[in-house]
């Protein structure tokens, strides 16, 4: 394998890694005001990302800088085509950022809703941007023969790229209350379960679909991949697994139908990287888009170095905060003194 094909696996598998652990996120950020029908379960559903949504979102910045350093043609035509979607993508992610400390020390009802609002419309806007755009990758955009977005904003929404948006939504959202379900106890465990089986062979249909129009996107026949065959069986699997109250395995087959679900575009995609709508020859290619050699080997020595790292501070992060939550979210309000009436 060359390095310009290793630093695109990496990327995929980035990409993989950051929908797989921050789509639960997503999906409990959505679904916290509906499982959580007063302050206290809205309390406690948030109370089970906290520890590890920031850390999560570390593999988009990852996504990214090792974007513009292996790949900056890659990076800039991205980048540029894709402008309007990706600063829509950042303010959602600064609100949700902000939401979760702004909601905790809120002090009235009034300012909690709203900061309970902007996290979950964060948490929607933000998947439901980077699925447009990885759809996008695969469909087409307006690029010319210097390798530059020559289309308008239109033309960033084909509709195989908006279904994919849409199909990356819905699997966060059964990921995020299966995620939910293991976490949690009692009423809220119930609700959460109630969702995940409402949801799931929903989400179990709409990735068979989304997997067909993958392959016809792409122009490789009508048999499904190993990837496409595998995100339909995940699916599959998760709805069976929610059915018999598994969480357990309905969270790995959940997080399996993530990965499967990016691996599937980012292998259909290869060795392109964006797909021209223009023709094929002026398609952006991992060969015509990488970095010299020498920026390759320094990049790897560096992944060799700091991914360790990362990986082993996660996984501590996630066996520290394993346990079920089983404590209220909050405090209970003291009640109002009174000073008795001397007469």
């Amino acid at each position: 394998m060359t390095l310009v094909a290793f630093w695109f696996v990496v990327l995929a598998v980035v990409w993989t890694g950051f929908l797989l652990l921050e789509g639960f996120d997503f999906g409990v950020g959505m679904l916290h005001g509906v499982v959580g029908r007063d302050e206290a379960g809205r309390d406690l559903a948030i109370r089970s990302i906290g520890p590890v949504w920031d850390g999560n979102e570390v593999w988009l910045v990852l996504a990214a800088a090792g974007t513009f350093a292996a790949f900056p043609v890659w990076y800039a035509t991205m980048f540029s085509a894709y402008y309007p979607v990706l600063v829509v993508v950042l303010v959602a992610l600064i609100l949700r950022g902000v939401s979760f400390e702004f909601r905790a020390h809120s002090g009235s009802t009034r300012a909690r809703a709203l900061w309970s609002g902007a996290l979950t419309g964060g948490s929607l806007v933000v998947p439901l941007g980077l699925g447009i755009l990885l759809g996008g990758l695969l469909a087409g955009v307006p690029i010319d023969s210097a390798q530059e977005f020559v289309g308008g904003a239109g033309d960033l929404f084909p509709a195989y790229a908006l279904m994919t948006g849409a199909t990356v939504v819905l699997v966060c959202l059964v990921h995020g209350a299966v995620f939910l379900a293991l976490k949690t106890t009692a009423a809220l465990r119930r609700r959460a379960l109630g969702i995940a089986r409402a949801l799931a062979p929903v989400v179990a249909v709409v990735v068979t679909g989304w997997a067909a129009w993958t392959r016809v996107t792409a122009g490789d026949g009508v048999l499904l991949s190993v990837a496409e065959f595998g995100a339909i069986l995940a699916a599959i699997t998760a709805a069976a697994f929610v059915h018999v109250r598994r969480e357990g395995l309905a969270f790995a087959a959940t997080a399996t139908t993530m990965a499967a679900l990016t691996t599937s575009i980012f292998s259909e995609l290869y060795p392109r990287v964006m797909v021209s709508s223009l023709g094929p020859a002026n398609d952006l290619t991992t060969t015509s888009t990488a970095s010299a050699s020498y920026a390759l080997t320094v990049m790897t020595v560096v992944l060799a170095v700091l991914l360790p790292v990362v990986l082993a501070y996660q996984a501590w992060t996630y066996h520290v905060f394993r346990a079920r939550l089983r404590g209220p979210a909050r405090a209970p309000e003291p009640p109002p003194v009174t000073s008795a009436d001397p007469g």
